[in-house]
């Protein structure tokens, strides 16, 4: 069992940037892959970015691509995902996922463990 934490949303203005924390206890964490997730209340979630084990993979939504970066720290047992050039179109909850097959996936039904989501809220 994994128990994932996301931490760092908040309130920003169009253009801003936040970067978001996933902190991870329980299993050895540098063995699953790890993706973000985004969802607005009564919307279908959608995948934002992913990150293999190793941190050697990255995949990335083609409507972040170039503005968010997702990376890892294994020793610290943390996935981070630094989001720039926010619209107000992002205002979404932002879920962090852990993947034990370990390379990641856009798919969210490949995802074993969820946490509870950190709210991100853009202001034009």
């Amino acid at each position: 069992q994994v128990q994932l934490v996301e931490s760092g949303g908040g309130l920003v203005q169009a253009g801003g940037s936040l970067r978001l924390s996933c902190a991870a206890s329980g299993r050895p964490f540098s063995t699953y892959a790890v993706g973000w997730f985004r969802q607005a209340p009564g919307k279908e979630g959608e995948f934002a970015a992913t990150i293999s084990w190793s941190g050697s993979y990255t995949y990335y939504a083609e409507s972040v691509k170039g503005r968010f970066t997702i990376s890892r720290d294994n020793a610290k047992n943390t996935v981070f995902l630094q989001m720039n050039s926010l619209t107000p179109a992002e205002t979404d909850v932002y879920y962090c996922a852990a993947d034990r097959g370990g390379m990641g996936s856009p798919d969210k039904r490949q995802y074993d463990f969820w946490g509870q989501g950190t709210q991100v809220t853009v202001s034009s």
